[in-house]
């Protein structure tokens, strides 16, 4: 290469350099995206236990109840929810979905201690996340062995404070009690958003967007001419994953299965609306699959709940969780195939998910309606 040709090379790297740098959108995927995913993981995938929160039902109401209680309050890993006066309140506190264990200190606790030497404390977890449960149960059982430790240092006859740990809701502590519901809330969010998406624009690529322009049809006409076949394809998508998990996994069904497909229905048609949103934004088909894939997959995995527990993550990290449709879809699912819950227990995440569906469908509509005009 002479001098004439390196020097035309060197000015085209440094064009190349130069249109780079003024590309606003390449700098923040270039340099932003590394350091957000970077972020991301390492703030999300974590083993720590954090302010989950417990209840706790004491019998015995004696000083070594109250001072084991305030010892497992105050090692930073729990937060005391409310204290329970019968064992009738268990399985509601449980489905209410906020408390993550129940502490059950034995009658005459501090008495059987002293006398016999052996006193019972009850470890329920809901084992409906079971990494979760697992982890509570190990911390708590630590800090009761710690406690005895330290009491049998003051005594000269040994005392033993046994756990009991019972699993609620998913004895067996099976994975894939946690993965169905995760699996469900993505595949759907992503198979209707992206399919959407990609068939309006599809339409504007090929020009036959046009043709749709001068029909006699409405856009919300169109609109739902298009996303219709999609919700009744995601139905059976639907029944495919439930029974696949229910005979080759033996997942249960324990809630109406009626309640179940309402709910997954509502949340088809608000991942149908969101890709219609998508759709909105682009042109291209290639931008709006990437948008729904990076805006929907790795956001579903990492800061639904699906896999990692919401409550240990930071402040900032919970608040956007709550913007995020399958968070509130996968607490209703593991409610009603788990825990057996009505509507009473999920009307809440269901309303949530009624209004977010509103909304992408009042912008989706106005959008299209905008660019149809």
């Amino acid at each position: 290469m002479n001098k004439q040709n390196f020097r035309r090379f060197l000015g085209f790297v440094v064009k190349e350099f130069y249109h780079i740098l003024r590309d606003k959108r390449t700098l923040v995927v270039l340099f932003g995206m590394p350091v957000a995913q970077l972020l991301l993981f390492g703030y999300v995938i974590t083993t720590e236990i954090k302010d989950a929160k417990i209840a706790i039902l004491d019998f015995s109401k004696d000083k070594i109840t109250r001072e084991l209680s305030q010892k497992i309050l105050s090692s930073g890993y729990f937060k005391l929810d409310n204290y329970l006066y019968a064992t009738d309140q268990i399985d509601a506190t449980f489905r209410k979905g906020k408390v993550k264990e129940v502490i059950v200190f034995e009658r005459n606790f501090a008495e059987k201690l002293n006398t016999v030497g052996t006193a019972h404390v009850q470890i329920l977890t809901d084992a409906s996340e079971a990494n979760t449960a697992s982890l509570l149960s190990n911390y708590t059982s630590a800090i009761i062995l710690d406690y005895v430790k330290n009491l049998n240092s003051n005594v000269n006859i040994p005392m033993r404070i046994v756990p009991e740990v019972r699993m609620m809701f998913n004895e067996q502590l099976k994975g894939v009690y946690m993965f169905v519901p995760g699996i469900m809330a993505m595949v759907l969010i992503l198979i209707s958003a992206l399919l959407t998406s990609i068939s309006i624009v599809r339409e504007k690529e090929l020009g036959t967007m046009e043709i749709l322009l001068v029909s006699p049809l409405r856009p919300i006409q169109i609109i739902i001419g298009k996303v219709m076949p999609y919700v009744l394809l995601s139905i059976i998508n639907i029944l495919i994953i439930i029974t696949v998990a229910a005979f080759v996994f033996g997942m249960p069904v324990k809630g109406s299965i009626l309640l179940l497909l309402a709910v997954s229905i509502l949340y088809i048609i608000l991942s149908l609306s969101l890709g219609i949103l998508i759709s909105t934004f682009t042109n291209s088909q290639q931008v709006a699959m990437l948008m729904s894939t990076s805006t929907l997959m790795l956001p579903t995995i990492l800061l639904s709940g699906f896999i990692f527990p919401i409550a240990n993550m930071p402040l900032a990290l919970q608040g956007l969780c709550q913007i995020l449709p399958p968070r509130w879809y996968i607490v209703i699912i593991k409610n009603i195939m788990l825990k057996g819950t009505g509507f009473n227990y999920v009307w809440f995440e269901t309303l949530v998910l009624v209004c977010m569906t509103s909304l992408f469908i009042f912008i989706s509509y106005k959008k299209f309606k905008i660019r149809l005009e």
